[in-house]
């Protein structure tokens, strides 16, 4: 029996239909051994133990991560005929935690079809992702930061990456069926009399795209409250319910930069909005704070000369530090293109923005309470499209009790984003949208 498991390893485990477990797992107490300390093999795999293996499937790439208190030695081999992904870890166990990985793998998951764990040898683990198609790979190691220890990401994306002006375009099809084309004339048409001629229509106002952006997402929580209310999802609920708004507005549509519990780096939020020629950037979130007193909700711009308070250069900060949480490979090749683009902001852009976060407010404070009364300012990276005028609007304290459970009341957040949806209309109503070249 023994060598027959042997010659069948890559059939060791079933595929998975069960949701991923969102458990994050405190490292904070580990014992963490110096970088030259040398190991046997044997010991190295008494140290070396897997905390938790999560898997993050979305239509943009699916993320699967092994947390770890040391970090892991690994190799990548992509396999073809058919599609597989071989990730050998060294000095790591088949823990229960990791062969319960397999189970973890939705059937709906774009890219993945299975997962197999097993032992290639007595100190190297070997997980085989079993594909639905041919993907491009990156694999990165992560140091500790905020609750997580080592981490070891495995990231597994189409070949052909998502492309958010596609991806709205797709969505606009009417129901039945793809858009049709326009032919070209070809100089057999009836000819009419000259009399009957009509003159061309003359197009209408073109559709304002809004982009909206549900903060965090994936490894990133965000902000958790005292009831274990996460941001990211209080952000994504608000964002959706906004959508559906925008879209039933006439001449506006919306385009979300995540629609789903997953993680989008603050560069690639920009990207996206200017990839879809968006005339508006509304980042979604819901604020913190060491005290449980601090309450309002709050609306922020970009600044070019400092922080208009030390609160507002705090959450900036803890905004911008998502990337670091929710998993960044610095070493990527866009890593630097997302990086200049985030240092192309305008003074015309944040004019611009003061002005919406003006309207905006001026609505979620007839909602609530506000934080202050006027839109504050500071360095948020989410906020630095240079073409596109952007505020990150807090929603409300997600660590203040009551409204931690206002947030998780509908009827509370129907209003809200009716409030900012009226702030945006405002805006506009001011504010006309540039003409522009082309229609999308």
């Amino acid at each position: 029996m023994r060598e027959r498991n042997q010659r069948h390893l890559a059939a060791l485990a079933p595929r998975g239909v069960t949701r991923v477990s969102l458990e994050r797992r405190r490292v904070c107490g580990w014992l963490l051994l110096p970088a030259t300390q040398l190991l046997v093999p044997r010991a190295w795999a008494e140290a070396a133990k897997i905390a938790s293996a999560r898997v993050w499937p979305a239509q943009e790439y699916t993320r699967v991560i092994f947390e770890s208190n040391v970090p892991i030695a690994y190799e990548l081999i992509p396999l073809r005929n058919p599609e597989r992904l071989v990730l050998d870890l060294e000095g790591v166990d088949l823990t229960p935690e990791l062969s319960q990985l397999p189970a973890r793998v939705l059937p709906a998951d774009p890219y993945i079809s299975g997962v197999r764990v097993g032992k290639k040898t007595p100190t190297t683990l070997r997980v085989v992702l079993d594909l639905k198609s041919e993907v491009k790979a990156d694999v990165f190691a992560l140091k500790p930061v905020a609750e997580y220890g080592h981490r070891l990401v495995l990231d597994v994306y189409p070949l052909t990456p998502v492309d958010p002006l596609m991806a709205l375009l797709e969505s606009e099809r009417p129901a039945s069926g793809p858009i049709a084309s326009v032919a070209p004339p070809t100089g057999r048409e009836t000819r009419g009399k000259a009399g009957d001629a009509k003159p061309a229509a003359r197009p209408g106002p073109r559709r304002i795209t809004i982009a909206i952006d549900p903060g965090h997402g994936g490894e990133d929580p965000g902000a958790i409250g005292p009831r274990g209310t996460y941001e990211k999802n209080v952000a994504l609920a608000i964002a959706k319910r906004l959508k559906t708004l925008v879209d039933a507005e006439p001449n506006m549509r919306a385009m979300l930069t995540r629609d789903d519990d997953y993680f989008v780096p603050l560069g690639m939020r920009v990207q996206k909005a200017r990839r879809v020629q968006a005339d508006l950037f509304v980042s979604i979130h819901a604020d913190a704070f060491f005290t449980p007193q601090a309450r309002g909700a709050s609306v922020f711009a970009l600044s070019d000369r400092g922080a208009s308070s030390s609160a507002a250069r705090w959450m900036a900060e803890r905004e911008n530090a998502a990337d670091l949480v929710g998993g960044v490979n610095v070493k990527a090749a866009d890593a630097t293109v997302l990086r200049t683009l985030l240092d192309m902001s305008t003074t015309a852009q944040i004019k611009d923005s003061l002005k919406l976060g003006g309207e905006v407010l001026g609505q979620i404070g007839k909602v609530g309470k506000l934080h202050k009364g006027s839109v504050e300012q500071a360095g948020f990276a989410v906020l630095k499209a240079p073409d596109i005028p952007s505020i990150l609007v807090e929603s409300a304290f997600i660590s203040n009790p009551e409204e931690e459970s206002k947030l998780r009341d509908p009827d509370y957040r129907t209003r809200l984003v009716e409030a900012l949806a009226t702030g945006i209309r405002r805006y506009f109503a001011r504010n006309p949208p540039l003409a522009r070249s082309r229609q999308l």
